[in-house]
């Protein structure tokens, strides 16, 4: 039961440092410090986008338009860290008190 808990905090955390490469890739792209026309830059970016993008998405929908500024990467970082962390604890611990495994 803790491995399986160890597992899912481990792909949260996973998903939180795709989402910062994400972050910093799209500023140096922004900036022209990288450019899309690199083979490996565009693969890894794209691979990146296709992780991130998905929960990205519904939120900047939510949000209302600020410009230039986009605020989603650390509203998801903020949910992450104050609802979804908490919440997978709360859950194994809970499960893991009931005694039904």
């Amino acid at each position: 039961m803790f491995a399986l808990y160890q597992i899912i905090m481990m792909l949260i955390q996973a998903f939180v440092w795709a989402l910062l490469a994400y972050c910093v890739m799209s500023m140096m792209l922004g900036f022209g410090v990288l450019d899309i026309r690199n083979r490996f830059f565009y693969s890894v970016f794209n691979t990146l986008a296709r992780i991130v993008e998905p929960v990205m998405t519904p939120i900047r929908n939510i949000m209302p338009n600020t410009g230039a500024m986009d605020f989603t990467p650390m509203i998801v970082l903020l949910l992450i860290q104050f609802l979804v962390r908490p919440a997978v604890t709360r859950i194994f611990f809970m499960l893991a008190s009931h005694n039904s495994f």
